[in-house]
């Protein structure tokens, strides 16, 4: 038999894992078997056999680091850690704000980003959240109120990249707190939820300790609120929260493929005073921070939260940068940049 061989959605016949780590066993160069599935719960369980056998990789859409075809080198956050600003460079063709606003809102489904277009782009993502809230999940778990489970997804895209109690989710949504809870680990196991934990130091005192709730590709938000370019322009509310969410998706997949993998986390003071979007920490307690805005004209108002934690942490903050939807990158302050969003593929 030659290989690799790919086994999708493993989990509907879970004895061929059985016949996996025999092969394995026999033979055990890696890369032989590729396993894909969407079931977070099996796949981490304790008594599956392949434990010991498999790297696991979560599989998330296309970034657009790939589609130009820059899959090597340093990630955005290896580079941000240098600290130089001549780390980064521009793509041949540089976005606007709409520009952005028109990426996140194709995502990086393949069938979207490679297959389709348009109406049909948008007809196929209306398809892909119907038999997700529906088939999909009544096969993880035997869900039968798929109409609750899709106020509850609305609520989370109204609330993408946004710091929000889940009582105020499951509230808005008419559902039970336990529902909720539900919900979210459903959600969480299909893939199309993540939540950034919080960023603590014992540096730093009344810091916020709750999650930060993402949908994991900005097309789902679009897609849960029936959102096109016109209606996301007329909110500032939505503009930021979108961008927010397809920035994250970008810096997503290139972490993955690291080893050790910098952690993504965000932070915030109890009293709203300091907020800072993403936190990765690097090597040895070190960081970086990025903060994410809209504005095509960032401001060194624009960098004091990330100013502030560099001088709460000093050395450990190894550079901080503005991500915006202007034109050019340049200084703010010492170890702190502005750049365009698109120098996370550039």
């Amino acid at each position: 038999m030659t290989g690799p061989v790919l086994l999708d959605e493993w989990q509907v016949v879970p004895q061929v894992l059985g016949a996996v780590k025999r092969a394995v066993d026999d033979d055990p160069r890696p890369g032989r078997f590729l396993l894909t599935g969407s079931v977070r719960g099996d796949l981490e369980a304790p008594t599956w056999p392949g434990t010991g056998r498999v790297v696991p990789i979560t599989l998330y859409g296309l970034a657009e680091r790939e589609l130009h075809g820059r899959i090597e080198g340093p990630t955005f956050v290896e580079r941000l850690a240098e600290g130089q600003l001549d780390a980064f460079a521009l793509p041949r063709e540089v976005p606007d704000v709409v520009g952005y606003i028109d990426l996140a809102l194709r995502g990086g489904f393949p069938e979207t980003v490679l297959r389709r277009t348009g109406e049909v782009a948008r007809a196929w993502l209306d398809g892909y959240l119907r038999q997700l809230l529906t088939r999909d999940v009544e096969g993880l778990d035997g869900q039968r109120d798929p109409a609750r489970l899709r106020r509850y997804f609305e609520t989370l895209a109204l609330n993408s990249a946004g710091l929000v109690d889940h009582k105020t989710l499951y509230d808005a949504a008419g559902i039970h707190r336990m529902t909720g809870v539900a919900y979210e680990r459903l959600l969480t196991n299909l893939f199309v939820l993540d939540a950034l934990p919080p960023w603590t130091s014992n540096r730093l005192v009344r810091l916020v300790r709750a999650p930060k709730r993402y949908l994991v590709d900005s097309s789902l938000v679009a897609t849960a609120l029936d959102l096109d370019r016109r209606a996301v322009l007329r909110s500032g509310d939505l503009i930021g929260r979108l961008i927010d969410t397809f920035v994250v998706a970008q810096l997503r997949p290139e972490l993955e493929l690291r080893s050790p993998q910098p952690r993504l986390y965000h932070l915030r003071q109890r009293d709203a005073r300091r907020e800072i979007d993403l936190v990765a920490e690097v090597s040895a307690g070190d960081v970086v921070a990025i903060e994410i805005k809209a504005t095509s004209a960032p401001s060194r108002d624009d960098a004091r939260h990330l100013v502030w934690l560099r001088d709460q942490l000093g050395e450990r903050f190894l550079a901080g940068a503005v991500l915006h939807s202007g034109p050019r990158p340049f200084r703010l302050d010492e170890r702190v940049f502005a750049l365009p969003i698109c120098c996370l593929w550039g």
